[in-house]
């Protein structure tokens, strides 16, 4: 068998097919695809092939998969994707590549995955599945998934795992009883869909409104280029410390690791108040829980960890947590371009853009356990390991991927505020913490001292300039900075007490600037400028005299 053997697969399948409108995941995963890198969008998995299995029965058992399920045929056409197209009938192609030894096949398929997520996915046409076998003398020993986030999300891909190893294994499977991307689709243009839509954008719009937007305001922090290391974090401890505190408290394990790593977060930022993104939360109506496409949107969790009341405890909190964290997963069905627009008319009005500066992504029930189990266990405990930087637009990411008989999680940690051994201090301290909620109560007082054991110190706010403005800290420099680079012209910043954040500008003769102006291309500069706010106040001077001002709103 030749290296880099491609083999055409041709599929046909019964049913309606054609055109149908876009599913709100769709919509909002096919923006992401468009706008974000092809290796942040798509995703990789390295499936087991059964024992015995050969190649026209791997081969076939992929062929099942995309007759079996209408979102492995869509296609999204034409240039502008505004629908989608279940196609009836195609082809893909299966690359073939043979491993000297069984003892590579794992890095190597890593190392190629990840090359392979370099390419985009052609959404007019590409199907969504970019499958590898990989083979040891002559037979197939693994199925290199590369898979594109527009058609399918990290559940349904677990899904289709599960079907990969039955099929493969030569077992047939019951008809399909979920519902597709059309009758999704369908749905969500219901009586039911809409009105549950509209609740999604009133709960999107409170917390964009009310709620601090940026979480790490340090003097270390100016500006990101996004680009983020990955720490792999592998414990054996912590799983059984997890499942400890889950029966001591209660609480479920997703629930609890959202509490501890709130927690943390809040007391290093010095933020009462987090806005939390949750990627995967969106699968809790039982029509969805076997759908195979893609439901990813957002979930917005709006959290109050209240540091000024040190005797409360996490126990408390986890409560408080599980209900927000609620409220959340029932909003995160949505028109992702209304919420794109509330977030600029809140930027417009707040003066602040929304950053998304603390992400969890809990993928914990999408990874099948006969997959986690073929890993080794951890070598050190806890082991530690580092991926190269991705570009990601967030400042700090918990990504959940495992919770039974091994704790496996990563972070996506900002290397301004997290450089490599402050990071591992902090998967430390998460792994210190959830030790203790499994033996008792903690109290969110103990937090301060216990980062300070882990050589982690709270928000770094020594330059004289930071103020609490809006419900969020901001740098009086970085606000002169922002306006000043945006108008081209000079300003000073005041803040009266119980006064608005003001620009003072020196305006130039014969180039008079309105305040609304001024402020829409102050709000425009704000992506670069992550300490700073768009003041609430513009003033316009000539000679010491005031022309006009205005809130610019």
């Amino acid at each position: 068998m030749s290296a880099g053997q491609r083999i055409t697969v041709r599929y046909r399948a019964a049913g309606p097919g054609g055109d149908a409108p876009l599913t709100l995941g769709q919509d909002n995963m096919v923006r992401c695809v468009l706008r974000d890198e092809p290796a942040h969008m798509s995703k990789q998995a390295l499936w087991p092939v059964p024992p015995g299995t050969g190649l026209p029965a791997a081969l076939g058992a992929l062929r099942t998969l995309a007759e079996r399920h209408p979102a492995l045929r869509t296609v999204f056409p034409g240039t502008h994707f505004e629908s989608q197209r279940e196609l009836l009938e195609g082809e893909f192609t299966v690359a073939v590549e043979p491993v000297p030894t069984a003892a590579e096949v794992d890095a190597y398929g890593e190392r190629l995955g990840w090359r392979e997520r370099q390419r985009a996915f052609d959404l007019a046409r590409d199907f969504p599945l970019r499958c590898t076998l990989l083979t040891v003398a002559g037979a197939p020993v693994r199925l290199l998934v590369v898979v594109c986030h527009a058609q399918l999300d990290g559940a349904a891909t677990a899904l289709l795992f599960q079907e990969w190893l039955r099929l493969a294994a030569g077992e047939s499977l019951p008809p399909v009883t979920a519902i597709g991307p059309r009758e999704v689709a369908e749905q969500e243009r219901s009586v039911v869909g809409r009105r549950r839509a509209a609740a999604a954008l009133k709960h999107w719009e409170r917390v964009l409104r009310e709620d601090p937007l940026a979480v790490f305001a340090d003097d270390r922090v100016t500006r990101s280029d996004a680009q983020l290391p990955t720490l792999i974090v592998r414990s054996l401890a912590g799983a059984k410390d997890l499942a400890r505190a889950v029966e001591r408290t209660g609480a479920s394990t997703s629930t609890l690791l959202l509490t501890a790593y709130a927690a943390l977060v809040a007391r290093l930022a010095d933020q009462r108040t987090l806005v939390v993104s949750a990627l995967s939360g969106n699968r809790h109506r039982r029509t969805l829980a076997d759908h195979i496409g893609t439901l990813a949107q957002d979930a917005l969790i709006s959290l109050t960890v209240p540091l000024d009341e040190p005797a409360l405890d996490l126990d408390e909190l986890a409560r408080r947590t599980q209900a927000a964290a609620l409220a959340g997963y029932w909003h995160s069905t949505f028109d992702a371009e209304a919420v794109w627009q509330l977030i600029e008319d809140a930027a417009l009005r707040r003066g602040a853009r929304y950053p998304r500066h603390v992400v969890l992504n809990d993928l914990s029930a999408t990874i099948p356990e006969s997959a986690a189990r073929a890993r080794p266990l951890p070598a050190a405990e806890p082991e530690f390991g580092w991926l190269p930087a991705e570009t990601i637009p967030t400042r700090v990411m918990l990504n959940i991927w495992r919770v039974d008989g091994v704790l496996e999680l990563s972070l996506h940690l900002d290397p301004v505020l997290f450089p490599r051994e402050q990071a591992e201090g902090l998967a430390r301290l998460l792994l210190r913490l959830l030790a203790l909620i499994a033996e008792r109560p903690v109290a969110l007082g103990e937090l301060t001292g216990l980062a300070e054991l882990a050589g982690l110190r709270p928000g770094r706010r020594e330059r004289p300039g930071w103020r609490r403005v809006d419900g969020s800290w901001i740098d009086l420099a970085a606000v002169r900075e922002l306006v000043a680079g945006a108008l081209g012209l000079p300003c000073r910043i005041e803040l009266p007490e119980g006064g608005p954040l003001t620009a003072v500008l020196a305006e130039r003769p014969g180039e008079p600037l309105t305040p609304e102006r001024a402020h829409r291309a102050v709000v425009a500069a704000l992506p670069e400028h992550h300490t700073a706010m768009a003041p609430q106040l513009y003033r316009m001077q000539l000679d010491g005299r005031t022309l006009r001002e205005g809130s610019g709103r």
